[in-house]
């Protein structure tokens, strides 16, 4: 790759409100690696949505929908080819399935191939709206969602790429770095079903009521928080467990956790659970869906989310044995460091709009 291609590429990025949620951090390491590539970009985002504290560099910020407003899409998107066009990117890149559709329009309308990541598993028809002539490449941060992609859509599975969403991994161990202090345990989970914390909530009052000692604070939001509080009303437990807002910047607060749990299986790719590993929190989490984060005893302990037993059995082997609880962080924070490295995310992703640009052929050649 010669410098002069290099600084010749520009790029569309286009992210949901969940990107900038979920994945600030992974969208805040690529606008500063293609920053650092000197390479121009445009980042499409919904209005109202706060870009500050990951826009890095020389990036133009466009809002779309520009006009929300009944039967006003096909305006919006005209609007929005428009300015883009004034920018004139060589790739767009969707980075969240549910902007798929604005993605695919939007490559027709320029003539442009374009990028579509994948974070999540997939049903039959959720990725209906991919253009097979404009959609170069899938990328995918798991090979678990690879597989889905691959057996449901068979005639992508050519172009999926699998790239590990990169972070940087703390010099140090979170876990029981301070021993006086009292042991902590993190969650990021949303609070839309309090049937997914029953287990959990019922096997903390077991360690409770058995001596343990510590505070637990559950990071999310959701429809059935008010649930979700009641049932720790009724376990006792509103002194010991703390219910808070997705806190930004969310990295500090888990490099304050001892102990990360993820208490149900994910559908899709939890960078709550990487961030989590990287500053050296023990993790405690339960197989399925996109799992492949989760070794067993190397870079986390597991447990069966629908055994309290089997919950208690795990708090038990972090709280108790603590030096086995660090050499699990430990182990985790060098799993990463071998795999997830910022540098290579950003080496593969540039690599990938390369052979974008390369792949597609313009309607006029």
């Amino acid at each position: 790759m010669n410098d002069g291609k290099r600084k010749s590429l520009r790029v569309a990025l286009i992210v949901s409100e969940r990107t900038l949620c979920e994945y600030s951090m992974f969208l805040e390491h690529l606008l500063v690696g293609l920053a650092d590539e000197s390479i121009p970009v445009a980042l499409v985002c919904p209005p109202g949505c706060d870009v500050g504290p990951v826009v890095r560099g020389a990036v133009e910020v466009l809002r779309h929908p520009a006009l929300d407003l009944p039967l006003a899409g096909r305006l919006s998107r005209k609007a929005l080819a428009e300015r883009l066009a004034e920018f004139e990117p060589a790739v767009l890149h969707c980075l969240c399935e549910s902007k798929a559709s604005l993605a695919s329009r939007l490559a027709r309308r320029m003539d442009l191939p374009y990028v579509l990541t994948v974070n999540s598993l997939q049903r039959r028809w959720g990725l209906s709206s991919v253009s097979a002539r404009h959609c170069a490449r899938i990328i995918v941060p798991a090979r678990s969602i690879a597989a889905n992609i691959a057996k449901v859509y068979p005639c992508f599975a050519e172009r999926i790429e699998q790239i590990n969403i990169g972070t940087f991994v703390a010099e140090g161990s979170a876990c029981f770095s301070e021993p006086a202090r009292i042991a902590t345990i993190v969650l990021a989970h949303p609070l839309d079903n309090a049937d997914d914390f029953e287990n959990l909530f019922s096997a903390v009052r077991h360690m409770i009521l058995d001596g343990y000692e510590f505070m637990m604070l559950v990071m999310g939001g959701g429809r059935a928080e008010s649930q979700v509080r009641r049932l720790l009303a009724a376990l006792d437990l509103a002194q010991t467990v703390t219910i808070v807002p997705r806190l930004r910047p969310w990295r500090s607060v888990l490099a304050a956790a001892d102990i990360f749990i993820q208490p149900v299986a994910g559908s899709a790719f939890n960078p709550f659970l990487l961030e989590a590993m990287s500053v050296g929190a023990a993790v405690a989490a339960c197989r399925g869906g996109v799992d492949d984060l989760i070794i067993e005893e190397k870079t986390a302990v597991v447990f069966d989310p629908n055994d309290e037993l089997s919950i208690i059995r795990t708090l038990q082997r972090l709280l108790g044995r603590r030096e086995f609880a660090r050499k699990i962080a430990v182990t985790a924070q060098e799993y990463l460091r071998e795999n997830h490295s910022v540098s290579k995310m950003i080496s593969a992703t540039l690599q990938t709009y390369h052979n974008a640009e390369r792949w597609y052929k313009p309607s006029n050649s």
